[in-house]
């Protein structure tokens, strides 16, 4: 299970493994405080596409569709999370004050993608019920 949670928001033990998903570290968290299992840095998009995005809700779309190419090239970054993910709960940690509308919704949604394309029951699976 896949969950996302504010940079500012505490911990908890329903929280799983925590990753946080930003290229820069979120500001006024003194890095002591914030409890992660990973600090994934290489899974945040690019600097260009994220100051293109600029946080804009009218490029939200576009800005999804960018950012999985950018995942889809680099497909390696997300390992850690989809191994996590498949044995247990896992909470994406982002500093966006848009709840709606940043990189780690977009990453999430990418990558519950990728774990049900993954646990798809073969047809001789399915037939075996």
């Amino acid at each position: 299970m896949l969950k996302l949670k504010r940079a500012y928001e505490p911990a908890s033990r329903e929280d799983g493994q925590r990753f946080l998903v930003e290229r820069l570290w979120p500001r006024g968290v003194k890095k002591t405080s914030l409890r992660l299992d990973a600090w994934l840095k290489d899974v945040a998009p690019t600097a260009q596409l994220r100051q293109w995005f600029s946080h804009d809700p009218k490029k939200w779309d576009e800005f999804r569709q960018r950012y999985k190419a950018e995942l889809e090239r680099d497909s390696e970054v997300c390992d850690p999370i989809l191994k996590a993910a498949r044995r247990g709960t896992v909470t994406l940690i982002y500093s966006s004050h848009d709840s709606e509308h940043n990189n780690a919704v977009a990453l999430r949604d990418y990558l519950e993608g990728k774990l049900r394309r993954k646990h798809r029951p073969t047809a001789h699976e399915s037939a075996v019920v």
